[in-house]
């Protein structure tokens, strides 16, 4: 068994610098998307209006009730989801599909030059 040994000794220590060197390659991508600017993937489809949480899932789309489904995703303004809890009570600028049966699927909350912004 102790042929085994020497061997091992040089596969672990390959291993390890082979692990810290991805540890040190692994971050890269991350911070350089922090540094891109904001590109959301909104669809030709969505509408827009303006959105106000009342109390999820039930909300205000242009002052008129609706509903969050399921399984909606609100994308804050730095294209990050948003909870809706967080944002019960305020009015916000947003782009919005709905999906088959008519609940608010997918929500981008705009900025302010998306929202002065011409369709």
């Amino acid at each position: 068994m102790n042929r085994c040994l020497p061997h091992l000794r040089h596969v672990m220590a390959a291993l390890l610098t082979l692990s810290t060197a991805l540890a040190w390659l692994l971050p890269l991508p991350a911070a350089a998307q922090a540094t891109m600017a904001r590109t959301p993937l909104i669809p030709q489809t969505a509408q827009r209006g303006v959105l106000v949480v009342t109390q999820p899932p039930e909300v205000l789309l242009d002052g008129r009730p609706a509903r969050l489904s399921p399984g909606a995703r609100i994308r804050g303004r730095n294209n990050l989801l948003v909870l809706s809890a967080s944002l019960v009570g305020q009015e916000l600028p947003v782009r919005y599909v709905r999906d088959p049966q008519g609940l608010v699927h997918a929500v981008w909350i705009l900025t302010e030059a998306e929202a002065q912004a011409k369709p």
